[in-house]
């Protein structure tokens, strides 16, 4: 089961197929989206060269920006493969972080955001930065697509992380089960049911996570590779949202989406699992 999947994560980073036709380009700051209150867009600097930052155009005046940092599926060093649905979560107020260059390409590794949760901070406090007191560093969200979803089971165990979110991925063999015993943060799983090749691997990850930890499984029906590539990361760019600005805003509104028997995802297309989320 778990050499299967990995198996196809190989394949994957083989293929490098963008999940969105302009994946591969750079954008001009002027080219904004999402459906948040903030129109949102990308940019690099060379104190974080590796890495693309997804930001509101213009900061909030009244809320601090809470961290994301993304891995890329097929651990694929291309911050723009996954434009859609980061930029969907920028909009709503996220300073989102993902590894690898815009366009970029070769492999990443789990370091990455450790890097990109590090260079978050320390911008928050750098003198004269456009980030000086403006980033939220208490409230941090890690995590990935597949292969980068490893990634950030390898660096969940970091005590600043507030949620870890896995997205179509599981542990690829027993031998890591050893990760699971170290999460500490509510988790959430989001995954593309059972034609996703991740699918197993993230349900056998589920019946071992430690005892008393909060987590959340939810799995639409759309294979490994979800619905990034749509408007705004479509379905999983949403639901995603709304797990965010609950974990780290205390939004009343996100949690009323996945907790009690009648969740905002229950009785839907989303196959829901929990686990004490109160």
């Amino acid at each position: 089961m778990r050499s299967a999947l990995l198996g196809v994560v190989t394949l994957v980073a083989t293929m490098a197929v963008p999940l969105a036709g302009t994946a591969g380009a750079v954008s001009p700051p002027s080219v904004l989206g999402g459906s948040g209150p903030y129109p949102a867009g990308y940019e690099t600097t060379w104190r974080l060269p590796d890495h693309t930052i997804y930001r509101p155009e213009v900061l909030p005046p009244d809320s601090k920006l809470p961290i994301v940092a993304w891995g890329n599926g097929a651990c694929r060093a291309d911050g723009t493969w996954f434009e859609n649905v980061l930029t969907e979560w920028a909009s709503h107020g996220f300073l989102v972080i993902a590894n690898g260059r815009p366009g970029g390409f070769g492999s990443t590794d789990s370091d990455m955001l450790i890097e990109a949760i590090d260079w978050a901070i320390a911008e928050n406090s750098r003198f004269r930065g456009e980030y000086r007191g403006r980033i939220d560093t208490t409230k941090i969200a890690v995590m990935g697509q597949s292969c980068g979803g490893i990634e950030t089971y390898e660096v969940a165990d970091d005590p600043r992380i507030t949620t870890t979110v896995l997205w179509n991925s599981g542990l690829l063999r027993d031998s890591q089960n050893y990760l699971l015993r170290r999460l500490h943060a509510p988790i959430a799983y989001f995954a593309g049911g059972p034609s996703d090749i991740a699918y197993d691997n993230a349900m056998d990850d589920w019946r071992r996570l430690p005892g008393g930890l909060p987590a959340f499984m939810g799995n639409l029906d759309v294979g490994h590779f979800g619905t990034f590539a749509e408007p705004n990361g479509g379905e999983f760019g949403r639901v995603g949202g709304h797990w965010l600005k609950w974990q780290l805003k205390g939004d009343p509104a996100g949690r009323a989406q996945f907790v009690g028997p009648d969740c905002g995802l229950c009785d839907t297309e989303w196959d829901v699992r929990q686990k004490n989320l109160g």
